[in-house]
């Protein structure tokens, strides 16, 4: 997983545009590597068990570019789509696009069910319910892609409500992989890895 020092001009472009737009709150900031970023590298534990060969990625929710942002960042092989509705949230991550040169981040502003592409993954972070998620998620899928979701300890409640929909799109749940957040407390996570049958 790259450093803290690798991304020092992302972190510093970041909070100039979170200064203008507060993608996070200013408490947020002081953990904006541990929370954000490094949560976002996280996909890195998905590469080493599943392997790098992935050419495109659509990170839907995108917010204030987590996953996308450090994802484009730390890995220049993989086209990043960075997805999201709400249009200042796009308009900052296209600013930091520009200022940080990243040739393979695109934006889109709009619903993710207006989107007609199919990727070889498909992420997303702090968006909404597993269940929720899973809808809009397996359709943006190409055959043999993944879908990785990144979650908290209520994972297993989730997995349990989201049973009917993944049926639904004959998609099953092929792994979780757990981690820590770089922080004193005990902050645990979860990739939750879903493909289709």
């Amino acid at each position: 997983m790259k450093n803290k020092e690798f991304f020092t001009d992302y972190i510093k472009v970041f909070l100039e545009e979170n200064s203008k737009l507060n993608l996070i709150s200013k408490n947020e900031e002081k953990f904006l590597w541990e929370k954000h970023i490094y949560d976002s590298l996280a996909i890195e534990f998905f590469f080493e068990k599943y392997g790098r060969d992935f050419k495109t990625l659509l990170d839907f929710g995108t917010g204030g570019g987590f996953p996308s942002v450090p994802i484009a960042l730390a890995y220049p092989e993989i086209k990043v789509t960075a997805l999201d509705s709400i249009r200042k949230k796009i308009v900052a991550v296209e600013d930091m696009k520009q200022r940080l040169k990243i040739s393979n981040l695109e934006t889109i502003c709009d619903r993710v069910e207006n989107l007609h592409t199919k990727f070889d993954l498909v992420t997303s972070r702090a968006v909404a319910a597993l269940d929720k998620i899973v809808d809009y998620a397996i359709p943006h899928l190409k055959r043999g892609g993944y879908f990785i979701t990144y979650k908290s300890r209520k994972t297993e409640e989730e997995i349990k409500t989201a049973k009917k929909v993944l049926n639904k799109y004959k998609a099953e749940i092929v792994d979780i992989l757990e981690y820590a957040l770089p922080l004193e407390e005990n902050y645990t996570r979860n990739l939750i890895i879903i493909r289709q049958k």
